[in-house]
């Protein structure tokens, strides 16, 4: 039998997307993931601004801890998001990796 606790890499977010995408059209009741889905697109959008702006506190404030905890939050709402509209993180990960070396034109001064 495998450990119950998983590596704590970037596979986490792999693992949390599939289960996300488990809860799409599951009865609200049966879970928070389900409750958002079942909220909208808007109501889903909305916590991810949420926990956008309590990132960036955490950020200013200087509290580490905090800071891990909110950027953890927004990660999985912004999954939500995703899979609420149908993106495929394998999408965002493509995307990034166009970008990675190109140089930014706002950058050239």
């Amino acid at each position: 039998m495998s450990d119950p606790i998983s590596p704590a890499d970037s596979a986490v977010l792999e693992r949390l997307d599939a289960v996300i995408r488990t809860r799409r059209g599951a009865d609200p009741s049966s879970s928070r993931t389900a409750k958002l889905f079942a909220a909208g697109t808007a109501k889903i959008a909305q916590k991810v601004g949420e926990e956008a702006v309590e990132t960036v506190i955490e950020a200013m404030r200087g509290d580490r801890e905090r800071l891990v905890s909110e950027s953890a939050d927004l990660l999985y709402h912004l999954l939500v998001l995703w899979a609420d509209r149908d993106v495929d993180p394998a999408d965002v990960w493509a995307e990034l990796a166009r970008r990675e070396g190109v140089p930014d034109p706002r950058d050239r001064r």
